[in-house]
């Protein structure tokens, strides 16, 4: 029975089966009977006046300017992903924007029920992968709600069960020191394939989009100074530096990756459903966005919840930091120590200061953060 639980996508709401998830009808009917039972994300937008107004906390430039200019080449030129010392563009968040707050258990815009099914149905051609970390296990089933030192730990509480979980084998895996930075395309299968073993191996790390669909992925590692422009490469270089022993876990696990053909055949239809995010920049887009500081994402490859906030982050031309949250990932404690609560998507934008839940109020954020505006 347990080895068939349901999986909860997102801020587990959507009930999926970890390893049995073979096509998107199933899908489809599943996500429905799920909405139908009031197990779905909140979609409804911000009341004013429903939730305290939003702190902005604007970056704010120094006046030692000239300490700017006189450190600005120190960068290495033609290595990616090394950090331009660079002043970042100053944005304000509309006044009467509010951070909505959490409803986990409604659904309030039909108008989202299409989008919902599309990126569920990339879910279900993709198997799921990357849904739960390499070596996902259950730990308990009636796990309590603080751990030994008295700290509230993630738990999926269903009915009488508070299951908790992890992985049995990423214990001997070494996490990266600094954060790996790749150059991505939404689209791109290639890409895809290297997100999803990011989230395998429960690695946290930074995007800058690129707009062409056939982009091939390129990865800078700064513990090991290389760059990596071969998605064969990169794959095999993030196992042997921050994936544990090969003889720890069955290599049959990265089929759905490793298997190139129906990797990127099933990772192009799911992009095409979605009508392939990231092809190009969205055109009323600021043009500094690309200099902006990276905007956090916590949640994972594969949640239809979290698909349309990538999205957005990628058409906007966005850097951003996916923090790794698949089934059985430390992050989810992580989340709980930082907020009280597990929820996918959410948002940590440095620019604003703003900390925020649920993924279409993200999307209409960033919409009106980082677009120009209309005078």
């Amino acid at each position: 029975f347990f080895s068939h639980l349901s999986h909860y996508v997102g801020a587990d709401r959507c009930f999926l089966t970890p390893h049995t998830v073979m096509c998107f009808p199933t899908l489809a009917i599943a996500a429905i009977l799920s909405i139908g039972n009031g197990n779905a994300r909140a979609f409804s937008p911000p009341s004013i006046g429903s939730s305290s107004r939003a702190k902005i906390s604007p970056v704010s430039s120094l006046n030692l300017s000239f300490l700017d200019k006189l450190f600005s080449n120190t960068v290495t030129a033609g290595i990616v992903g090394k950090n331009e010392h660079q002043q970042n563009p100053k944005v304000t968040v509309p006044s009467d924007f509010v951070i909505p707050e959490p409803r986990p258990l409604t659904l309030t815009r039909s108008a989202d029920l299409i989008p919902f099914l599309t990126a569920s149905a990339g879910l279900g051609l993709r198997l799921a992968t990357g849904a739960f970390v390499l070596g996902w296990q259950i730990d308990s089933l009636f796990a309590p709600e603080l751990n030994a030192n008295g700290e509230k730990q993630y738990s999926l509480k269903l009915g009488p069960l508070r299951i908790r979980d992890s992985s049995s084998v990423l214990d001997q895996a070494v996490q990266p020191e600094q954060t790996l930075v790749l150059h991505d395309n939404d689209s791109s299968p290639n890409c895809k394939r290297v997100r999803e073993m990011m989230n395998l191996l429960d690695i946290t790390y930074e995007v800058r989009p690129v707009f062409e669909i056939d982009h091939e992925p390129t990865l800078f590692d700064p513990n090991t100074d290389e760059e990596i422009s071969n998605t064969k490469q990169i794959i095999e270089h993030l196992l042997e530096k921050y994936g544990p022993p090969s003889s720890a876990f069955d290599s049959k696990a990265l089929w759905p990756i490793e298997f190139e053909a129906f990797a990127v055949a099933t990772s192009k239809f799911a992009a095409s459903l979605r009508g392939y995010p990231g092809s190009k920049r969205q055109g009323n887009a600021r043009p500094d966005n690309e200099k902006m500081q990276p905007i956090e994402l916590w949640g994972y490859e594969c949640s239809p919840f979290v698909k349309p906030v990538r999205e957005k982050l990628c058409n906007l031309g966005l850097p951003h930091r996916v923090v790794s949250c698949s089934r059985g990932s430390r992050n989810r404690d992580r989340m709980i120590e930082r907020t009280g609560s597990f929820q996918v998507p959410f948002l940590v934008d440095a620019n604003t200061g703003i900390e925020m839940y649920e993924g279409p109020e993200i999307v209409e954020y960033l919409e009106a953060v980082y677009t120009l505006r209309e005078d």
